[in-house]
């Protein structure tokens, strides 16, 4: 049956392919580092827990050159979030932990840029975080290494500065949920795909950015990603 248009299929760079990877669900982890967790007012030792982004929001970037963000409408506090992402080869239903990596196809950099002011707005009234979240090109992406390649990261630098001021500096070990409980977690609720992005938390020193900052984004041993918000 034929269709009334073309659906557009999100895909992203992967290192040293000519194929690329297409994206089919974007999962974010929040509350995943005990001090990010503490300057929100949280306790550290509550579970992480999960929301959805639009696949379309991811903006892939590619690495080192300087890419323009737009600045999104409906908000004047803008927040960068650094992340480590896992993107999946291989799915399924209750992975185990002990073999959840080898479901893993590789990583790449990434923000989960986030409308504070909204954020903040709905949850204090209990509702979804869904504008504060979901933003056009809120998941901006870098290539993505294969892990066949980079291993699996587990204890290297994740960080990110604005404008060459260091915002975020942190160790990987530092997550409450390391990617492979990330998984194992996900996919009691959902069944998992090739395709699906896990954005696996962010550290303490998240904060704003205005028109004409310079972010700067890099997890040990994938590379950097630089976004000028315009």
């Amino acid at each position: 049956m034929p269709h009334l248009f073309a659906p557009t299929l999100t895909t992203l760079p992967v290192v040293g392919h000519a194929e690329t990877f297409p994206a089919r669900r974007v999962y974010c982890v929040g509350r995943n580092y005990a001090a990010h967790a503490r300057e929100f007012g949280n306790d550290d030792r509550d579970p992480p827990f999960f929301f959805l982004k639009p696949t379309d929001s991811l903006q892939a970037i590619p690495m080192g050159a300087l890419t323009e963000h737009p600045y999104p409408q409906g908000t004047s506090n803008y927040h960068f979030e650094i992340e480590l992402v896992a993107a999946l080869g291989r799915g399924g239903k209750n992975i185990p932990v002990a073999t959840a990596l080898d479901h893993v196809f590789g990583y790449a950099v990434g923000l989960d840029m986030t409308r504070r002011d909204l954020q903040r707005q709905f949850a204090d009234q209990k509702k979804p975080w869904t504008l504060g979240k979901c933003a056009d090109h809120s998941a901006p992406i870098g290539p993505i290494h294969p892990a066949s390649s980079v291993g699996h990261p587990t204890d290297g630098f994740i960080r990110l500065a604005v404008n060459g001021e260091m915002k975020q500096d942190a160790r990987l070990s530092a997550m409450t949920w390391s990617v492979a409980e990330q998984i194992a977690h996900l996919s009691g609720f959902f069944e998992l795909f090739p395709g699906d992005l896990i954005f696996s938390g962010t550290p303490e020193g998240v904060g704003p950015v205005v028109a004409g900052d310079i972010m700067e984004g890099a997890v040990e041993g994938l590379g950097a990603i630089r976004l000028k918000v315009v």
